[in-house]
């Protein structure tokens, strides 16, 4: 049983992975690529569940000391199977949905997939760094899917470049792991020396800040609008958004051992909520508002890791998939049935596609978090906990919550709203939505209505001690009825009167301005200021040196030609006239011959009488 664990483990990515990049590096396999997706997605589904009962662990060597290892503890058990079902579901609309490119398409989203079950089951920063790269390309890739689209790419390359800034994060932290002696299993982390400690804190939350769309960086969620509808459900549901709260929730020991680190991240995350909230109530285009609404529902998961309630955030990251996993879908559905997505075009449309508008209506509903579905009880599980800590969080996440409830029942209003007659104009002329893009709806509308039994007792102590919480974790009675009612109350009122747009939240915070202020034009300012420095002084020391050696190679060329190469031409005219000389007397007469050893001989005999 246990080596049938480990390899449905390595399966469950590996099995994605391979097929995925089979289907996107071949064009040949359009008519076959949506039924293997959705069989590898369903097979995906299945191992989910082993390894999430099995809890195996696997390893093998990656560097010095260092393993490629996945694991599969309560946390990873528990969003695991998500991931897969979420999966699976919106491959099935997609399927219905997609009509070009289709091998292509798919191939990307099941290495999407792969990556993020990567990430759950990682168990090392290497592990970690290599999934988190993979999902970063494959998010850029599906973005600008209709990459014919110059605005298309252009909002890819923005949330590539944005979520790579902040994943630079985790390189830093990579490196202060090793360096602080805990080595880079990810459980280890807490134990690292205090100094290099911090710095693996900070290098973490700013790279799951940057994926989880959190302040900062909030504003690449609102240019991944551009990819097809089935990438927006994928992305902001149960992979690489909701991966960035994941690795906050997973290394959370890690957070609390710094003793700064977790209440940044409950700031972080609940000024997140309430300025995203408002952001999503200023919007007047569907996926816009889902998208702000995305940053802020992970703001609750953010407060959670920062907390310490694991549970609690676990709760909310599988009730908040399935909810807005559930309404991009409905969103994606009506733009192929209308071609539009701006809010003024869906008015009625309840009326004309009623499963997908019933299904969109529980969606609506558990996101404003009216009793008893699932983010009402999951939100306030969290809220709960920060409460203990800190009382005025507590009040930031309540008015979060019934932001929430705000931006939801503006989406209720529309849709339900009295929508136009037969007849009057092209807005009565539609398309038609396909049984799978509506199958997968219905799932997700009851996940979206139950998934708040994770945070109830008594799911919710099982799921405690699943992730290693002690003690439990829900709401009081009192703060569940506060938030029952108030969330009640809001979307009664949004109900009999216009809901504020407030202006300075339209273009998300001026977010994306400001960082062109802040941070792009002085880059490229900098970068202007050094290229200039480079021209005037690196090349131009670079030209002057190449000059001077050119100069120096002439002169010694001149001294060799004029004395080393003169020199041995002399020699050797020398030696020359030596050779003549001595060729002289052989002239091959032997009288000469003669002559020449009686003249030696008497040379000879002088030289003896003189010196003798």
């Amino acid at each position: 049983m246990s080596q049938l664990a480990q390899a449905a483990l390595w399966s469950l990515v590996a099995l994605p992975a391979v097929a995925g990049t089979l289907l996107a590096t071949n064009r040949r396999a359009e008519r076959a690529a949506a039924p293997v997706s959705l069989a590898v997605a369903a097979a995906s589904v299945v191992l989910s569940v082993v390894v999430a009962v099995s809890r195996p662990t696997v390893a093998v060597p990656f560097m010095a000391g260092v393993d490629f290892a996945l694991t599969v503890d309560g946390l990873a058990a528990l969003l695991a199977p998500m991931l897969a079902v979420v999966t699976l579901l919106v491959l099935t609309a997609a399927a219905g949905e997609i009509r070009r490119s289709q091998a292509r398409f798919h191939g990307l989203m099941l290495l999407f997939a792969a990556s993020a079950a990567l990430t759950v089951t990682a168990a090392t920063l290497p592990t970690l760094l290599f999934a988190w790269e993979i999902m970063g390309a494959a998010s850029y890739a599906l973005i600008g899917f209709w990459w014919r689209d110059a605005e298309r790419v252009s909002g890819g390359l923005t949330a590539f470049v944005t979520t790579r800034s902040a994943d630079l994060g985790l390189y830093v932290a990579a490196g202060a792991a090793l360096a602080g002696g805990a080595g880079l299993t990810l459980a280890d982390l807490p134990h690292s020396s205090p100094g290099w400690r911090h710095v693996t804190a900070a290098g973490i939350l700013a790279a799951a800040l940057g994926k989880a769309a959190q302040l900062p960086f909030s504003f690449w969620l609102s240019r991944a609008m551009a990819g097809p509808s089935p990438v927006s459900a994928l992305l902001h549901s149960a992979a690489m958004v909701a991966m960035g709260g994941y690795l906050l929730l997973r290394v959370q020991p890690l957070l609390a051992a710094t003793g700064w680190a977790a209440p940044a991240a409950m700031w972080v995350g609940g000024l997140t909520a309430l300025l995203l909230g408002a952001v999503a109530v200023a919007q007047r285009d569907v996926k816009q508002l889902l998208a702000a609404s995305t940053a802020a529902q992970l703001g609750f998961v953010v407060m959670a890791a920062g907390a310490g309630t694991v549970a609690g955030g676990a709760a909310q990251l599988v009730a908040h998939a399935a909810t807005k996993a559930l309404l991009f879908l409905a969103a994606g559905a009506w733009l192929t049935a209308l071609g539009t997505t701006q809010l003024i075009g869906l008015r009625g449309v309840v009326g004309r596609w009623r499963i997908v508008g019933w299904s969109a209506t529980a969606g609506a509903l558990a996101l404003a978090g009216i009793a008893p579905l699932s983010l009402w009880a999951t939100k306030d599980a969290v809220l709960a906990r920060v409460l203990e800590q800190s009382p005025g969080l507590y009040a930031i996440g309540l008015a979060a919550s019934a932001l929430s409830a705000a931006y939801a029942g503006k989406l209720l209003v529309v849709i339900w709203g009295r929508g136009p007659r037969r007849g009057d104009g092209d807005q009565a002329e539609a398309g038609r939505v396909t049984g799978l893009q509506q199958a997968p709806l219905v799932i997700l509308a009851v996940g979206a209505a139950y998934a708040g039994l994770l945070a109830l007792p008594p799911v919710g102590a099982v799921l405690a001690r699943a992730v290693g919480q002690p003690g439990g974790f829900h709401a009081s009675a009192v703060e569940l009825a506060v938030s029952a009612v108030l969330a009640l109350a809001v979307l009664l009122l949004v109900a009999n009167r216009r809901v504020p747009e407030p202006r300075w939240a339209l273009r998300w915070l001026g977010l994306e301005a400001a960082v062109r202020v802040l941070v792009v034009r002085p880059t490229l300012r900098c970068a202007e200021a050094l290229a200039r420095f480079d021209d005037h002084f690196l090349d131009r020391g670079v030209e002057l040196v190449s000059a001077g050696a050119l100069r120096l190679a002439g002169r010694t060329g001149r001294i060799d030609d004029q004395w080393l190469d003169g020199t041995v031409e002399r020699l050797a005219a020398g030696a020359r006239r030596l050779g003549q000389l001595a060729r002289r007397p052989q002239t091959g007469q032997l009288h000469q011959y003669y002559l020449q050893a009686v003249v030696v001989l008497v040379a000879a005999v002088v030289v003896l009488v003189v010196w003798g």
